[in-house]
């Protein structure tokens, strides 16, 4: 069994995209943490907000803002920075539209246990 350890100084890599965008045919959140998850990050998330919008809003009524149906997506990575900086760059090639950010961020505590299997905990 391996254990790692992360604490202290760290990076978070967060990409907000829409729930209807895809990348080689499958939702591009999905891809964003299959692709954190091969990399060997410490843990990764998609969040689905409730509303938002982003660049290609337009108003569609003289005092109405439209919301899209294509709901936002917050996907967030925490990890080491040579780790993050490796994983931006791969994110970038793969979200066309989007905001893509790195934070600085404290970890006070993550510990995660590996099986054999791969499984260990997420964030």
């Amino acid at each position: 069994m391996v254990t790692r350890l992360l604490e202290g100084q760290a990076k978070c890599l967060s990409a907000y995209v829409g729930e209807d965008d895809l990348y080689d045919g499958k939702p591009l959140y999905q891809a964003l943490i299959e692709q954190a998850r091969t990399q060997g990050m410490a843990g990764g998330t998609a969040l689905r907000g409730m509303v938002g919008f982003g660049a290609s809003s337009r108003n569609v009524a003289k005092h109405a803002l439209r919301m899209s149906t294509d709901r936002p997506v917050l996907v967030s990575v925490v990890d080491e920075a040579h780790r993050i900086t490796a994983l931006a760059e791969v994110w970038s090639a793969m979200v066309p539209s989007g905001l893509i950010t790195i934070q600085d961020v404290q970890v006070i505590s993550y510990q995660a246990s590996e099986d054999a299997s791969g499984d260990g905990a997420a964030i």
